[in-house]
């Protein structure tokens, strides 16, 4: 004879796991200009944003990363 808190223990078990799916949006690359660091590295960013300034900042960023 089964106990009947046997199968509530396995609905409830089978909720506290369930887990949410994950939806992940990729931006639209026809909204966004492409920037070329160097021959490997590629970066996007908004139509009007400033180039250079962009490609300074990166490299900035970069090299904060080496030193550490």
């Amino acid at each position: 004879m089964v106990p009947p808190k046997a199968g509530l223990f396995s609905k409830i078990q089978f909720i506290m796991f369930e887990k949410k799916q994950v939806i992940l949006k990729s931006p639209d690359l026809s909204k966004l200009k492409e920037v070329i660091i160097d021959h490997r590295t590629k970066i996007y960013i908004a139509l009007g944003a400033d180039v250079e300034e962009a490609r300074s900042r990166y490299l900035a960023k970069i090299s904060a990363k080496r030193l550490k």
